[in-house]
């Protein structure tokens, strides 16, 4: 085995046994604990090193409240009791932040008046970020329940109304789940049926 590679335990809870949580042990995150995982997610990579992702970590009740109203209503009961829920956030003025991030270069100059390419990369790679959110919060022993099921412009409104350029990209509750109610792990792919080496 590589000096690289992860044994089979960290495999099992960063992937073959992890699992979307519904419900939640009554144990609370702590502020520490976020600010930990968003240290191990920054060191991610990003295309240009873009980063455009941004985080609001859901823990007061009156937050939660402001949150409740946004929800589809299968998705209330489970995040009302998630310890944390966090936002992922796409900020579409990633761009802005390059010359700290990407110092190098001149990577602004690639984006300034390309709407469809800001766009593009602001997805793809604030998404990717909002992966690496669930790498680190399991590495770090939590569990979690990404979803969609919500109104962006809702989360907008409550949340960040002075960002224009900020869009809700989906949510991901986290704490300590609880395995009640649990159902079976719904079927996966083989490789040869969604995979090809050419």
């Amino acid at each position: 085995m590589s000096a690289h590679m992860l044994n089979d335990d960290s495999l099992d809870i960063l992937f073959r046994n992890a699992r979307t949580f519904n419900h939640w042990q009554n144990k609370p995150v702590s502020d520490v604990t976020l600010k930990a995982l968003f240290d191990l997610l920054k060191a991610a990579p990003t295309s240009a090193n873009c980063s455009p992702a941004r985080f609001i970590f859901v823990k007061s009740q009156a937050a939660k409240e402001k949150l409740k109203s946004t929800l589809a209503p299968g998705n209330v009961d489970k995040t009302m009791t998630a310890p944390v829920t966090a936002i992922i956030i796409n900020d579409h003025k990633f761009y802005d932040q390059l010359p700290k991030l990407f110092p190098h270069t001149d990577a602004r100059a690639w984006f300034v008046g390309n709407q469809k390419m800001i766009d593009d990369t602001a997805a793809r790679n604030g998404t990717l970020q909002g992966a690496y959110l669930i790498m680190a919060a399991r590495s770090l022993g939590l569990d979690c329940g990404p979803m969609s099921g919500f109104d962006a412009e809702k989360v907008k409104e409550a949340f960040f109304p002075d960002k224009p350029d900020w869009h809700a990209n989906f949510l991901c509750n986290l704490g300590y789940g609880d395995m009640a109610g649990m159902h079976p792990r719904s079927p996966r792919f083989d490789f040869s049926e969604v995979c090809e080496i050419v």
